[in-house]
């Protein structure tokens, strides 16, 4: 197996700043806070209910028929593996492209444009390698805006048997479901559901691996199911699964070497670096996090900058937001610094022309901890530098594309305002922080978002008494 998913922060990584016990902090929703806000449906995991989904929410995969599958055989059974699990929706059209072709940004561009005229959640397209007897799929899945404008998201490799029974059906559903997560933090749609099953089957896969599988089908297994189990633990919130996606990673790296192959093992050091900081920042000690940016170091050392510049820069904003939640806990600025560092190289590759979307993020990333830093300063030039990230991201992440981002990164201006509001003389500081709540309000309000209206209140309240304050003086006078 080469090329494995890249797992990013994503959505989990946009840090939310609120106003709590009468000092300003920067606060991370817990997944399941942030889940409930995106519309994810929530099972209870100790009912063990199964999904119900509507046809609305099934997911659409779309299948190229594989090259050198003369009688269409390899392509069916893929399509038969998916269409057996509930929530999946496998759709064959034709011999459209071909394995290898072209450069990986050109099969990003000619993939996306497939996947958006079908209306996909996930591509599959590649070879039966007849070599080896085996099926070498590419799995491509992307996320679309309120826009409706599809991007891709990760292009990996996967290696399966091309003779794969249900154990690698369970293999191939986490991989192709793990793509599809970033699409669900617009889309609303519950993966949780239709990935414990697959997850629960393919642990006891892993535990009792056959001894017949070679060194790439056993990483290949492990690294599916710790996919699977992030996924799920970020969206129900349950620690138990995080821990399993570490371990997971872990047996990964022991598969996948460094020294055998370089960029799988520094992408599964990125996954479980993520896997790691989502646990500590869910626990009160650091030890997780330190972990985590070991972790992410680690990758880093592969992910050059000049080798995958875009996954360099995915795991550099992922190590920056790892040192920006350690340095709020901490009482130093090192910490803080190196998260500055580290975002400001992530926005060498993730351009505004390039992506967007994920120069936004890394934007209000940026943001939050320029903000923290001229906290705990007397001047104001990280606040300034603060606000300018804040507004820079604002430009893509708009309140009609992408509202929550939006509203999370209203209130986060909204703080840095307050902030240098109540070390600057005049109103004109505070008066466009409550602007910036009251617009963020509009938006968590009319998500019945409850967990963020009740902190962006405090915000505003707070901001409209020192408003008051300082008006005071002059009212008086006149």
């Amino acid at each position: 197996m080469g090329s494995l998913a890249l797992w990013g922060l994503g959505a989990f990584g946009v840090a939310v700043a609120g106003y709590v016990g009468g000092m300003l902090t920067h606060l991370v929703p817990t997944p399941r806070e942030l889940a409930r806000f995106l519309g994810f449906r929530y099972k209870s995991w100790r009912r063990q209910q199964k999904p119900t989904l509507r046809e609305e929410q099934r997911f659409r995969i779309v299948i190229v028929d594989l090259r050198h599958d003369g009688d269409g055989r390899q392509t069916a059974h893929l399509e038969a593996a998916l269409r057996s699990y509930p929530g999946l929706d496998s759709q064959p059209v034709g011999p459209i492209l071909e394995w290898g072709f072209g450069n990986h940004s050109e099969r990003k561009t000619r993939a996306g444009k497939l996947l958006k005229a079908e209306d996909g959640d996930v591509l599959i397209f590649g070879e039966v390698a007849k070599a080896d007897e085996r099926l070498r799929l590419n799995i491509l899945g992307n996320h679309a805006g309120a826009e409706g404008r599809h991007s891709s998201y990760e292009l990996q490799k996967a290696d399966l048997p091309s003779d794969f029974n249900k154990d690698f059906d369970a293999a191939l559903v986490a991989l192709v479901l793990a793509q599809v997560a970033p699409a669900t933090e617009r889309a609303g749609q519950d993966l949780a559901g239709l990935l414990r099953p697959v997850a629960e089957k393919l642990r006891h896969l892993c535990e009792n691996m056959p001894a017949s599988l070679d060194v790439d089908q056993r990483g290949g297994l492990w690294h599916a199911l710790g996919l699977a189990q992030a996924v799920v633990g970020e969206q129900t919130g349950d620690s138990a699964w995080l821990v399993g996606a570490a371990t997971a990673f872990q047996k990964t790296s022991e598969e996948f070497t460094r020294e055998r192959v370089p960029l799988d093992w520094a992408t599964t050091q990125n996954n479980l670096g993520n896997a790691l900081q989502a646990l500590g920042e869910r626990e009160s000690g650091t030890a997780r996090l330190d972990e985590a940016i070991d972790a992410y170091r680690a990758a880093l050392g592969e992910f050059t900058h000049e080798r995958v510049p875009l996954g360099w820069a995915m795991t550099q904003n992922n190590l920056g937001t790892a040192l920006l939640r350690l340095g709020e806990r901490e009482s130093g600025t090192e910490r803080l610094e190196e998260a500055v560092t580290a975002f400001r190289a992530a926005l060498e590759e993730f351009t505004r022309e390039r992506v967007p979307l994920d120069w936004a993020m890394t934007q209000n990333n940026l943001g939050n901890a320029l903000q923290a830093l001229g906290e705990r300063e007397s001047g104001t030039a990280r606040l300034d530098e603060a606000i300018a990230a804040y507004h820079a991201a604002l430009k893509e992440w708009t309140r009609e594309r992408v509202p929550l981002q939006w509203a999370t990164t209203q209130n986060n201006l909204g703080n840095a305002l307050r902030t240098l509001g109540e070390r600057e003389r005049g109103t004109a500081r505070l008066e466009a922080a409550v602007a910036a709540y009251e617009g963020a309000l509009e938006v968590l309000r009319e998500a019945h978002a409850s967990f963020y209206i009740k902190g962006t209140e405090r915000n505003l309240a707070r901001a409209k008494a020192l408003l008051a304050e300082r008006r005071a003086p002059s009212e008086a006078g006149d």
